[in-house]
């Protein structure tokens, strides 16, 4: 069993990273959505089904905007990429397209594709008043009052402009009917103070209804096909990275003759490896000349935050030390946690050997990539110091040197 309330939250630390980077929006943005769009869908009488939904549907409505990002070169301040990227309708259909194997519990079809529509049919696709699917309704409105006044600061001192700019957008932006709930929640303090950083990750957990389902692991994976999607668009240079270790994977576990269910686990890793990169600046990411001490400390962070986005799943279990493991070296010299020898199981070991094959034959902002001689080269070099596993280094060798 899978609890997705945790899975969510997991699915929200990333977009969030990828937000604030990418948009410049405030920490937790698609958590304040989620949380005041149940709000406002509780009481409006959706049911508990539908008010799982829509906080699954907040969370991931904007996750066309990093794909459509890495397309767009466009530049700025985040103020205007914000702007513009809101503008570009299609990361509504990506983002539709996206999320169609995601375990929803109702029909949520339609719902990310109109989620900038407006009720006087000024949106993007002209449509209007109740032809907008009363999900899509609110979470437009949420998100346009959160990115407006970014009501994690100080909600109260903003409460008047916050009144003062709906009453404006009755029957513009919003329907009445949103709007008179909208008044109702505004002036409920213990709901309106949630939405503050160090209180929101709770307040979405414990007040969204809890659904668990028995899902396969390809199920699983298909939710995690549209992370690494993600994962890999934050930056130009990695725009195929956790697909193309997933490819790898798949095939060295079949050559391993793995059993479904771990060849599986093994392809999840590979797409979540790297959850922990959105976290990393992209002038990092993307710096054409060697990094400094402090920039590549910075780098290894990314796998501290892969593991913090993965450890409260606790069907991950295994998934979350193959991908918190990927940078760990047989010699103990790796990290977060130097690791050494027996300490890195045999499915860690292959994962970081893939993953060191994989990134050297990518394109990377100082290099060009290498062929798969040239790869192996490096990867007998660190089997040899006793950095990698010689005799996993010998079998990718075999398995694609043969290409």
């Amino acid at each position: 069993m899978i609890n997705l309330n945790n899975l969510l939250v997991a699915v929200s630390n990333a977009l969030d990273f990828v937000e604030m980077d990418i948009l410049g929006i405030t920490s937790n943005h698609s958590k304040r959505v989620a949380y005041l769009s149940f709000y406002l869908a509780k009481k409006l009488g959706l049911s508990s089904e539908e008010c799982f939904d829509i906080v699954a549907i907040s969370i991931l409505h904007d996750n066309g905007i990093s794909e459509k990002m890495l397309h767009s070169n466009i530049k700025g301040s985040y103020q205007v990429r914000q702007n513009v990227l809101e503008r570009i309708e299609e990361h509504c259909p990506i983002g539709e397209e996206n999320i169609k194997d995601f375990p929803f519990l109702t029909d949520v079809k339609n719902i990310i594709l109109y989620h900038h529509e407006r009720f006087d049919g000024k949106g993007f696709f002209g449509i209007k008043g109740d032809q907008i699917p009363i999900m899509a309704q609110i979470i437009s409105f949420v998100d346009t009052i959160d990115r407006l006044f970014n009501l994690k600061e100080n909600y109260e001192e903003k409460e008047k402009h916050i009144v003062e700019y709906v009453k404006r957008q009755e029957n513009k932006l919003v329907s009445t009917k949103i709007l008179n709930v909208f008044y109702e929640l505004i002036r409920d303090k213990d709901i309106m103070l949630n939405l503050k950083d160090e209180l929101i990750d709770s307040a979405v957990l414990e007040n969204i209804p809890t659904f668990t389902q028995e899902l396969s692991y390809m199920e699983i994976r298909n939710i995690t096909k549209v992370l690494s999607k993600i994962i890999d668009c934050k930056s130009k240079f990695t725009s195929y990275h956790s697909i193309g270790l997933a490819t790898l994977v798949s095939e060295m576990a079949t050559y391993y003759k793995k059993g479904e269910e771990e060849k599986l686990k093994l392809i999840i890793a590979a797409d979540l490896h790297d959850i922990g990169k959105l976290a990393i600046p992209n002038n990092i990411l993307e710096k054409p000349t060697k990094l400094n001490d402090e920039e590549y400390n910075i780098i290894k962070t990314h796998v501290v935050y892969t593991r913090k986005c993965l450890e409260s799943l606790s069907t991950f279990k295994d998934i979350t030390e193959w991908a918190s493991n990927h940078h760990e070296k047989l010699n103990g010299l790796g990290y977060p946690k130097g690791l050494k020898g027996s300490e890195l199981d045999f499915n860690s070991r292959l994962l970081g050997c893939l993953d060191i094959y994989q990134a050297l034959t990518e394109d990377r902002p100082y290099r060009q990539p290498l062929t798969h001689n040239q790869s192996m080269e490096v990867l007998y070099e660190m089997a040899n110091e006793k950095l990698i596993d010689l005799g996993i280094t010998k079998d990718i060798d075999i398995v694609f040197g043969s290409q």
